[in-house]
């Protein structure tokens, strides 16, 4: 049987950093499995759907810096999705990247005035694409959350995705385009599960920090440090990465 590709088999950086996030993601994707936490189809190789995410969801609803936030960035994975449908329900601005930031307008523009569908619907990955419309980068405004999909993460705001670095791009190409600054909050959703101790995920100076991160039975504020401004370290991605995102290749190009 063939292995399935690793996410991070295109990522660049010191190949030492690179195993060691894949054995904490590794870690916390059995304990997933076999706690029987997440949902179908499975944890591995994914942001995780998991058991509890609409309570997880809920609680960030109740939160200050929820009521306080107008329009949101939020990543397409299904963990996140009831964030997205109570985004929509609060009269609030979606932007939802298409997945692996495919297109040339990589961003969903769901705007809670103006749907096709409920809510819970539009913010799938299917409604979006019949519900919203896609954006590029430069159609966006300046969001006041950003929402982010993790597989592990750690009280002090370190975090892992699935490997593929789309979040930190995603959160970089925001914030040379002035839609993010450094003191816009960056929250995520997880089960307890994927709370890992402090000091167990390698992180680098271009790894995005949490701000708040939420489980179904807590809220914790990050102690990070101050965050700099978004940018893309170029001389991190590999060629095959660039050219698997039109947005990265119009950008080295201008």
């Amino acid at each position: 049987m063939a292995r399935t590709r690793r996410h991070d088999a295109d990522a660049g950086g010191p190949a030492e950093i690179v195993e060691a996030k894949h054995a904490v993601r590794q870690r916390v994707w059995d304990a997933l499995r076999d706690g029987k936490i997440a949902r179908f189809p499975g944890a591995h190789g994914r942001i995780p759907n998991f058991v509890g995410a609409e309570a997880a969801a809920q609680r960030l609803r109740e939160t200050d810096v929820w009521k306080q936030a107008r329009t949101l960035k939020c990543n397409p994975d299904s963990a996140q999705w009831p964030v997205r449908q109570r985004a929509l329900e609060d009269g609030k601005t979606v932007y939802m990247a298409v997945p692996r930031l495919a297109e040339e307008a990589p961003f969903f523009l769901l705007d809670p005035d103006d749907l096709d569908d409920t809510p819970r619907k539009a913010s799938s990955i299917k409604g979006a694409s019949r519900s919203g419309r896609t954006v590029a980068v430069e159609d966006l405004e300046p969001v006041d959350l950003v929402v982010t999909g993790c597989v592990a993460v750690a009280e002090d705001g370190a975090r892992l995705g699935k490997g593929g670095g789309f979040s930190d791009l995603e959160f970089a190409v925001a914030g040379e385009a002035g839609l993010v600054a450094p003191d816009t909050p960056v929250v995520t959703t997880v089960h307890e599960q994927q709370v890992v101790a402090l000091g167990a995920i390698p992180v680098t100076d271009h790894d995005v920090r949490l701000d708040l991160l939420v489980t179904p039975d807590r809220l914790v504020t990050c102690t990070r440090e101050v965050r700099h401004p978004g940018r893309i370290v170029w001389d991190e991605l590999t060629e095959e990465k660039i050219a698997a995102i039109p947005l990265l290749q119009r950008l080295r190009r201008s």
